[in-house]
């Protein structure tokens, strides 16, 4: 028996394509101390923790940041988080001000056409890592 392969035309709509994030979870131990830290320490707008469960949410500029102590080990996270700051200096000295566990000062990744792009690196109380990021208009 003779198969003949002929490629398939899709339009795009028939494609799958993820392009919204709505929400990303970050695996916590302890609920209390981790919506201190990102409420009290990193700033974050706190939504709402959902009374009796090991849930609370945050606000980033229209995706939401789930912090949870997972309800099985698989669903434990492993992703780094990068927030996008106007002035990564200011806002690295002002995390530092508040204790906050350095893992990587921040510093430039690359130069780029008009500006440089630098980050810098750090934990929340369960040893996730985070960082930070800008981009730095090159000076004239």
């Amino acid at each position: 028996m003779h198969f003949e392969v002929k490629p398939v035309s899709r339009k795009l709509t028939d494609q799958l394509a993820l392009n919204t994030i709505e929400q990303i979870h970050i695996s916590v131990t302890d609920i209390d101390e981790s919506v201190a830290f990102y409420r009290d320490v990193l700033g974050m707008k706190f939504l709402f923790q959902v009374p009796g469960r090991d849930m609370a949410f945050f606000d980033c500029e229209g995706v939401r940041l789930y912090l949870g102590i997972p309800e099985r080990p698989e669903f434990k996270s492993t992703a780094i988080i990068y927030y996008r700051v106007d002035d990564i200096q200011q806002v690295w000295k002002s995390c530092m001000g508040k204790g906050v566990n350095v893992v990587s000062k921040p510093h430039m990744i690359s130069r780029m056409e008009g500006h440089e792009l630098w980050m810098g690196f750090f934990n929340d109380p369960d040893d996730n890592v985070a960082a930070i990021m800008s981009e730095v208009p090159l000076a004239s």
